[in-house]
């Protein structure tokens, strides 16, 4: 017999999967805990998605597009480019790493232990830095072959700064930190 899915159901899962990811890490929450939490059977977790990488990007994809489109609406309200350089290194290095108890650093976290099997699809990549690679270009004057390689440093920097929040010691970025990168990243642009 097919079991039919419930949005309800569906709601459900992604919810405790969220706060346990929030609260533990990808890495300590497994699919009992979020069937459990979300008051089904593991089984039935399989119905609504293929893996525990499957919740997470149904998860992250919408939370990291929100925030985009939050930046693109900030970005758009300043004029100096070094200084909408160092707002987009600030949320970037500091605000998205820190935001939701650290949610982004479950996607290195997934990213990193996964066995490499065809279950990681590289789209919500591709949109974040093609995304950051635009307000790169429109900073620096750049091609677009240059912002999308500058844009994947930085998302690459990303990636580290996420990894960093839940440590006691991490390196965090500061004001200081986002300034000195967009004054050096300026600097060094090719002239007309």
């Amino acid at each position: 017999m097919v079991q039919r899915k419930k949005s309800d159901v569906r709601d459900a899962i992604l919810q405790a999967a969220f706060e346990l990811f929030s609260a533990q890490g990808y890495s300590s929450t497994t699919l009992p805990q979020i069937a459990r939490q979300a008051g089904i059977s593991t089984a039935n977790v399989y119905v609504y998605f293929s893996s525990k990488l499957d919740v997470l990007f149904t998860l992250y994809a919408p939370w990291l597009r929100e925030r985009m489109d939050k930046l693109e609406r900030t970005l758009s309200r300043i004029r100096d480019p070094q200084q909408r350089l160092q707002r987009l290194l600030l949320v970037l290095w500091r605000d998205l790493p820190r935001e939701s108890n650290g949610f982004a650093n479950n996607v290195m976290q997934a990213v990193s232990t996964s066995n490499g099997d065809g279950d990681y699809s590289p789209e919500l990549r591709e949109f974040f830095q093609g995304r950051v690679a635009g307000w790169v270009a429109d900073c620096l004057q750049v091609s677009p072959r240059e912002a999308t390689m500058i844009a994947s440093v930085l998302l690459m920097a990303f990636d580290g700064f996420a990894m960093n929040v839940r440590l006691v010691h991490g390196v965090a970025c500061d004001p200081r930190m986002a300034e000195l990168m967009a004054k050096h990243l300026l600097e060094g642009r090719p002239r007309a």
